[in-house]
């Protein structure tokens, strides 16, 4: 098996978070008002100044919408019948953001924690880059 480089691996961890995270960041944006992908997607780049950036909507949508935690329709939006699909969050997709949101809190400040711990004058820069 081959090796993985730096920027491989930086890349992977960035993915790995945020493939972990837009279930909960969908959900957020959900939760303010029904949306369709692409307003979606250049609200969560906008309000994160262009850090976070999902390619992979869809599948989220639909893993969420198979949970009952989203639901689809469609909306006339000219006068030429031409629609478009939105998404907003269900009663269930609520609780199950509250329930997100409060593990995320829990790990992150479990991963804080863990971090100020190991900090030492060796690991010290660390923190600067």
């Amino acid at each position: 098996m081959g090796r993985t480089s730096n920027k491989d691996a930086k890349s992977a961890f960035e993915d790995y978070f945020k493939r972990a995270t837009s279930p909960m960041m969908t959900l957020l944006l959900l939760n303010e008002k029904p949306m369709y992908v692409y307003n979606l997607s250049q609200e969560l780049e906008k309000r994160s100044n262009s850090t976070y950036k999902m390619n992979f909507l869809y599948p989220v949508l639909y893993r969420l919408q198979q949970q009952g935690y989203v639901r689809e329709y469609s909306q006339e939006i000219t006068e030429s019948h031409r629609t478009r699909n939105y998404y907003s969050i269900t009663d269930e997709g609520k609780e199950y953001l509250k329930f997100m949101l409060k593990k995320y809190r829990e790990l992150l400040n479990a991963v804080d924690t863990v971090i100020e711990n190991g900090i030492t004058p060796d690991t010290d820069s660390l923190e600067k880059d």
